[in-house]
């Protein structure tokens, strides 16, 4: 089966961290976020994947194919049009399957068991507030109605980032017809339109439900994922010289740290060099450097120079700071 991940965009919110590179390559307990995502397809046996990237993409093609020995396409999207743009430009006309997972989302679900279903499915969640989410309206057991960030709504489930379609072929006309028809949200051209644009072409549609859902958008967004994830882990770091290391964490083998107190719910990337620090809650990328400081709820970029004082910060790739 295909699987398409729309993964082109900018991720402003995660800056400075993505001044340099794009979302999907920022680093979450030990890998970047597309890492979780495409290890999490292939292992369900998913055979032919296509990105679309956008915002620096060379960095996400290198990454793959540094990575990756399955086949992966890749499609630009230079223009951002929205999620059904991205999504159009990566279907072919085929009467087949195809799956489509967000690429700035982790999904704790059965991938194996939720692609060998014959029906079309929208992965969803319960949500407090639906004005954020797309949400997905029922009749019994059928999707009647899709609707993108309502202002009111009598349904709380919000689509969770995840789609099977069973005929591509079929999804690409769909969103063709919002595109040559000018059909759009809030100046996009959404997937939520195209799959109401099916319903109303008596397609059927059901849900299932997600009950873990990790969002990457937000750097609160990031850290709680990373929280979530590193819990799942099993690994046992080596120790380090009078340094005290609180599970649950994940520390590459290739680190130096020393007269430090790491965790919980630390990260720490290859190269990265820790003296008399005090981490929890934070996130350290490759090749940087950490001293003589607390760091509570922070992102650290790649190659960054932190030392001195104590700090909740984001700190991008390159980047020093001298706050003795």
């Amino acid at each position: 089966m295909k699987a398409i991940i729309p993964a082109a965009g900018i991720g402003e919110r995660l800056q400075p961290l993505t001044l340099t590179r794009p979302k999907v390559l920022l680093p979450v307990a030990g890998k970047p976020i597309i890492g979780h995502i495409l290890d999490k397809l292939i292992q369900s046996g998913i055979d032919e994947i296509t990105l679309i990237v956008g915002y620096k993409g060379k960095q996400v093609v290198d990454f793959v194919e540094n990575n990756y020995s399955v086949r992966i396409n890749f499609v630009e999207q230079k223009e951002r049009k929205g999620l059904g743009h991205a999504v159009e430009m990566g279907l072919d006309e085929r009467d087949e399957p195809v799956l489509i997972v967000l690429g700035d989302t982790i999904l704790d679900l059965n991938f194996k068991h939720f692609i060998q279903s014959k029906l079309n499915i929208i992965g969803v969640m319960e949500v407090d507030d639906p004005r954020r989410f797309g949400i997905v309206e029922m009749e019994n057991d059928r999707v009647l109605r899709l609707v993108e960030k309502p202002e009111h709504s009598y349904s709380n489930l919000a689509i969770a980032g995840i789609y099977l379609l069973q005929n591509e072929s079929l999804l690409k006309k769909a969103i063709r017809h919002t595109i040559e028809n000018n059909i759009t949200t809030k100046g996009e051209y959404q997937l939520t339109d195209a799959l109401q644009i099916l319903l109303n072409w008596k397609e059927e549609m059901t849900v299932e439900m997600i009950h873990a859902c990790y969002d990457c958008g937000t750097r609160e967004a990031l850290l709680d994922t990373n929280r979530h994830l590193l819990s799942q882990q099993i690994n046992q770091p080596r120790s380090f010289p009078n340094t005290l290391i609180i599970p649950p964490v994940y520390i590459h083998p290739e680190v130096m740290i020393k007269d430090s107190i790491i965790g919980p719910y630390v990260s720490i990337a290859r190269g990265v060099t820790i003296e008399r620090a005090i981490l929890e809650d934070t996130i350290i990328d490759e090749n940087s450097s950490v001293q003589k400081t607390v760091l509570k709820d922070s992102l650290i970029g790649k190659d960054a120079r932190v030392i001195g004082d104590d700090h909740r910060m984001d700190a991008g790739d390159h980047s020093h700071r001298n706050l003795g």
